[in-house]
């Protein structure tokens, strides 16, 4: 059977980069860059604060922690709920215990139903990223853009000042560093492309997405490829390592992983999280900040 005509046609092909937010730049050959503190590298904790109704909308696809079982799903909706209750407690107080300030990104519809954890999180000195409306509104082009555009203002109702994002799964349309810049965001989370920030240009002002490394997340591993904590605590070490090691060829680094309440926060993984954390703290070289402190000190950062 013939492939239809239109198989490929593809909107977005150009040449170079099939997006319109940076450009050819491969790590061989650009000049380093080095952050005034002398700092290696930056690590980014990113903690999801999601809402999961027990119902979830199949379009355009089931957010990868959705109910999985005929409604009621209570045992998946309870283990998320876990997360929401105890173990991002687990994980403030390991943050306050080595001094890391991490980056908490969280559903509007967890901010306008539980206010207290919301409380929590910015009394301990953390930053709010705005994480779209819940885990049932996905980002995708088969959206209006008047339609997707109600989500960011309805996200930003909700998170006034922030100035980071990350989109409910992750998952974005061609047009949503667009309106999330024309919305007054600043820094994204959604993108892996490199290992430092990347300055995307976008319809009004620019927007700096940092590198989010969906392959060190905790539902990632222990989850989708069912990982021993210990491995899962190995990899992340050895990924700060590693950028540490290649500062003098290719200048400062930056990453982001992470650590979700439900998972990271289990009392049986407690331990492996907190061995992980301390041992990317005991790396010479690099040092923890927030999404929006990784993305003013590149902006900072000289050749």
């Amino acid at each position: 059977m013939p492939l239809p005509d239109d198989y490929l046609t593809y909107p977005h092909r150009t040449a170079g980069m099939d997006n319109p937010h940076y450009g050819w730049d491969p790590l061989q050959g650009r000049a380093p860059l080095h952050l005034p503190d002398g700092t290696k590298t930056l690590a980014t904790v990113i903690v999801p604060i999601e809402f999961f109704p027990l119902t979830p909308p199949a379009t355009p696809l089931k957010h990868p922690g959705a109910m999985k079982t005929p409604y009621p799903d209570l045992r998946h909706y309870t283990v998320r709920d876990y997360g929401n209750r105890v173990g991002v407690f687990r994980l403030l107080e390991l943050f306050d215990s080595l001094s890391i300030t991490a980056t908490f990104a969280v559903n509007a519809e967890v901010a306008r139903r539980y206010p207290p954890l919301i409380e929590a999180i910015t009394s301990a000195g953390h930053e709010i990223a705005a994480h779209g409306v819940s885990t049932a509104h996905i980002h995708h082009d088969g959206l209006s853009e008047a339609e997707e555009q109600a989500l960011v203002s309805e996200t930003r109702s909700v998170f006034p000042s922030a100035v980071t994002w990350m989109s409910p799964a992750r998952n974005a349309s061609y047009r949503t560093m667009d309106l999330l810049a024309e919305a007054g965001f600043s820094v994204t989370l959604d993108w892996e492309a490199d290992m430092r920030p990347l300055a995307f240009k976008t319809r009004s002002n620019p927007i700096t997405a940092l590198p989010h490394y969906n392959e060190l997340g905790d539902v990632k591993l222990l989850t989708d490829r069912s990982h021993a904590e210990a491995a899962w605590r190995d990899q992340l070490i050895e990924a700060g390592a590693y950028h540490i090691g290649r500062h003098a060829a290719e200048g400062a680094s930056a990453f982001a992983f992470t650590l979700t309440p439900y998972v990271a926060g289990q009392p049986f993984r407690i331990k492996a999280t907190t061995e992980l954390l301390s041992g990317l703290a005991g790396l010479e070289g690099l040092r923890f900040a927030t999404a929006q402190e990784t993305a003013a000190a590149f902006q900072s950062a000289r050749t």
